[in-house]
């Protein structure tokens, strides 16, 4: 069954907080010239990792690095509005927090999104954008989606805006064990909510070196204190501290993304590899603190199990008596031994090109290039839909395009290059 064919200025691919932070944007920018659009989310509703709102889990980032201030600080849509709105400023500010709850920067988040309701379709799986020819030029794209009752939903936009968030990033040993017992980190929470078949005292594997391994390390612990053993199993010999000083914290400044954007794509790389510690497998300092802190603290008492397997190398996985059988090879001594577990939690980030299959057919009608400073994708002169990227320009962009620090201002550059090319004339709006 395919419903009736609705149109758009813009359509929108996923609704995290990113798109969410481009609907602010639509809203407050488009005064003169007001754009008819819709979000399309793959989930039922509104959350932001869901997987991993754990107790006790705190933001990296300023509150002030929300989805409107740094662009509009006057805006209703802010954390302090939020705050204001549900009588708990006052309360927020005796906190004495820079760094709000994972949990209530959720709410926070559905808070504002629940007022873009009327723009937003959930429950809808995007499965074809197809351009529309007319002697040979593309002015618009067929978007075509599916519920969860396999409903088919004809959408026509002259302007995309890809912002689908990142996909597990599997180990190349466990892409093809299909086991309910493996669990990316992305659906933790979820596991721990509805699994029954765990025995009272596991043993769980936690592979991974940055934060999302050590909140879910710290929550098994906790959960198993001593009756349980949790490993966290890590290539490397030591876990890192996030770098979050203020000099190094000015690569988040849009500055720095024009600098970074400018230079040759060999100083670009230069530059990731040189502040991947303010993302990539790295822990929270006091987070790090509380884990040594743990582990010491079983040595002196001698209960608990919990280890961290430094420098361990995963050669092998398999099924063993409905439990996740994995070889570790220990690089310090070159020992390798088998381990079973109850379950293994796969902290091990997420990849960001799955965009590249929902543009298959726009192919021939793109440039080769990178994609430009508005993060819009080259077009050929003759296409003249507008297709833009968020959270996947990081080779580009730099470190912070995944990242929510630079939401407000990336939505103000997306938006802003939308308004002045709808304002030009067709002729110049695609060359």
């Amino acid at each position: 069954m395919i419903n009736k064919i609705e149109e758009y200025d813009v359509l929108a691919i996923g609704f995290g907080p990113a798109n969410l932070s481009v609907a602010i944007a639509l809203e407050e920018q488009s005064q003169s010239k007001k754009l008819s659009y819709c979000f399309l989310e793959q989930k039922p509703n509104f959350v932001w990792h869901g997987g991993m709102l754990l107790n006790g889990t705190r933001m990296q980032i300023s509150y002030l690095k929300d989805l409107v201030t740094l662009r509009n600080p006057t805006s209703q849509y802010s954390f302090i509005n939020y705050l204001h709105s549900h009588n708990r400023l006052n309360a927020f500010i005796n906190l004495g927090h820079q760094n709000p709850s994972r949990v209530e920067f959720n709410d926070y988040l559905s808070w504002v999104a629940e007022q873009f309701s009327p723009n937003v379709h959930y429950g809808q799986r995007v499965v074809s954008i197809e351009p529309i020819e007319d002697d040979g030029d593309v002015s618009k794209v067929k978007v075509i989606s599916s519920n969860i009752h396999g409903d088919k939903t004809v959408r026509i936009a002259k302007n995309l805006i890809v912002g689908m968030g990142g996909m597990p990033k599997l180990p190349k040993a466990f892409k093809n064990l299909n086991h309910d017992k493996v669990i990316h980190s992305s659906k933790y929470k979820i596991w721990q909510e509805t699994d029954k078949e765990l025995p009272s005292n596991p043993k769980i594997a936690v592979v991974g070196a940055g934060q999302s391994a050590a909140e879910i390390f710290v929550d098994l612990a906790d959960k198993y204190s001593e009756e349980g053993e949790i490993h966290m199993i890590n290539r490397r010999f030591a876990l890192h501290p996030a770098d979050d000083s203020p000099f190094v914290n000015e690569i988040f400044d849009p500055e720095f993304t024009d600098h970074v954007y400018s230079s040759e794509q060999q100083e670009r790389d230069s530059i990731l590899e040189r502040f991947s510690a303010t993302n990539y497998s790295v822990v929270d300092t006091e987070e790090l603190n509380a884990i040594y802190e743990r582990l010491y603290l079983q040595r002196v008492t001698g209960k608990g199990k919990h280890q961290y397997l430094r420098c361990h190398d995963i050669q092998e996985v398999g099924v063993k008596n409905n439990q996740v059988a994995v070889r570790l090879k220990d690089q310090l001594s070159n020992e390798q031994n088998w381990h079973n577990y109850d379950a293994v939690v796969l902290a091990t980030g997420y990849r960001y090109d799955e965009f590249n299959h929902l543009l298959n057919n726009l192919e021939p009608f793109m440039t080769k290039g990178k994609v430009e400073r508005n993060y819009r994708m080259p077009m050929k002169e003759n296409c003249s839909v507008n297709v833009f990227l968020q959270g996947c320009c990081e080779s580009s962009h730099g470190i912070s395009d995944t990242l929510l620090s630079v939401l407000a201002l990336r939505s103000q550059e997306i938006v802003g290059a939308l308004l002045a090319l709808e304002n030009k004339p067709k002729e110049a709006a695609i060359s």
